[in-house]
């Protein structure tokens, strides 16, 4: 680590007595702790991954995976939201990224500039920023489905529409919300607008159940005709596909940062698991429970899995942050795809053979280890489940296999050419031409 990422990481450490304190009570009540708002402010963590020249501490993905990672051991509700929070700062920081490419034309950049500088500015200023874009209604053909719509009128926007999710519902100071533009299908329409929490129009749907991570305040919101003044917004076609072009791999280049979240959850429930295995002994013999042969076998089921995360989870960080880039940008997105399911699947089997592990004195929804199970378990469906990821991965390797062994088809037989039986009988040697490039023949 820097000197400079040494002083973030201690702002974050700072935090963490204060999250930890809370956290049974946050998932119990499931409410979004509202102290942890001016807590995390008035460390500046608000900014953590906004640059200093915009008044932000100057943070990098890794800082930010980090800060999510320990939040995560401590209450993973409040490093979600945290986590969301910070993926708004993408909306800043891409689209500059963008102009710098030479994406924008010339009257497009002011616009485009304008919008993003205000991201940035305003989280370094300790705004928290709640990142709508999820919507119930969905596609096969995609994560995000859109159908929030932007109407242009007098002065700017109108907008209709119900989010699903994202986070610090009544809690952040603005929506950062994503809509179409009135008229457009394609993601050439996408736009975003800074919504104010109490803004004419704006309603929060009902309170949001959770299984876990039960205290994020992700109710979602419906916007009926809620006006956004044209300043509030970014509203040029195609701006945000253009800013996407400039992320590394994971879609808008910090989701990793999610799975960090879930990896500290882990390592807080293997600790607690381990400490207690090891504190509590057998009445006949006075040796530790960790001791039998059975919970030696699940302890080191235990590390594995989390052994298996951390494997995932620096790998995906090394090929997002490396400079020059290890791989293209199609295989580091492919390899996120298959990550972000291996890291919360592994993160989720410590937690349930922390379970097993702990017994009946574990098995109570308050404790740490119930409290992980179930939070856990929100990371098999956060985002997309480890099966569609698996899914687009086989898609992109068999479709290139595919392209790879393009040829032509064979002539022809003369006429009077016997046909080659449909089955060679039992016990005839394949031909070399039969066969699988590298596989050895049958005897």
């Amino acid at each position: 680590m820097t000197d400079a990422e040494r002083e973030r990481a201690a702002r974050v450490e700072s935090v963490l007595p204060a999250l930890r304190a809370a956290a049974r009570e946050a998932d119990e009540s499931a409410s979004f702790p509202a102290g942890h708002v001016a807590l995390l402010r008035d460390a500046g963590l608000l900014g953590l991954v906004v640059p200093e020249r915009f008044g932000g501490l100057g943070g990098s993905l890794r800082d930010l995976a980090a800060a999510t990672f320990a939040m995560g051991t401590a209450c993973p509700s409040t490093a979600l939201a945290y986590f969301f929070h910070n993926t708004s700062a993408s909306r800043g920081l891409l689209p500059l990224e963008a102009i710098d490419a030479g994406l924008f034309s010339g009257d497009e950049i002011p616009v485009v500039r304008a919008f993003a500088e205000k991201v940035l500015t305003r989280m370094a200023g300790g705004a928290w920023l709640a990142n709508f874009a999820s919507e119930s209604v969905k596609s096969s053909t995609a994560n995000i489905t859109i159908a929030t719509t932007a109407r242009r009128v007098a002065g700017g926007w109108t907008l209709d529409g119900e989010k699903s999710f994202g986070c610090a519902t009544g809690v952040a100071d603005h929506y950062l919300t994503t809509a179409k533009l009135e008229g457009h299908d394609t993601a050439e329409g996408l736009v975003t607008f800074f919504v104010p929490r109490d803004a004419e129009g704006v309603s929060v749907r009902d309170a949001w159940d959770g299984l876990g991570m039960r205290a994020t305040a992700n109710n979602g919101i419906r916007l009926e005709n809620v006006f956004v003044p044209a300043d509030e917004a970014l509203t040029v076609p195609g701006a945000f596909t253009r800013m996407l072009q400039m992320s590394r791999g994971s879609f808008v280049g910090n989701q990793l940062a999610i799975a960090a979240v879930y990896t500290g959850c882990a390592q807080n429930v293997y600790d607690h698991t381990i400490e207690a295995l090891t504190r509590k002994t057998f009445a006949d013999t006075g040796r530790p429970i960790a001791s039998s042969p059975m919970h030696q076998q699940l302890i080191g089921e235990m590390t594995v899995q989390l052994e298996t995360a951390y494997l995932w989870l620096r790998y995906q960080l090394d090929l997002e942050t490396s400079e020059p880039p290890r791989r293209p940008k199609p295989e580091v997105f492919k390899q996120w795809r298959l990550g972000k399911g291996s890291v919360t699947e592994a993160c989720f089997q410590v937690a349930l053979t922390a379970f097993k592990a702990g017994g009946t004195s574990s098995a109570m929804m308050n404790g740490v280890v119930g409290r992980a199970l179930r939070d856990l378990a929100m990371g098999l469906v956060m985002t997309f489940p480890a099966e569609r990821g698996r899914l687009e991965v086989a898609r992109m390797v068999t479709s290139a296999r595919e392209n790879e062994l393009f040829t032509t088809a064979p002539a022809h037989p003369p006429a009077g050419t016997p046909a080659a039986p449909a089955h060679a009988p039992a016990g005839t040697p394949a031909s070399p031409a039969s066969t699988t490039a590298g596989a050895p023949t049958a005897p």
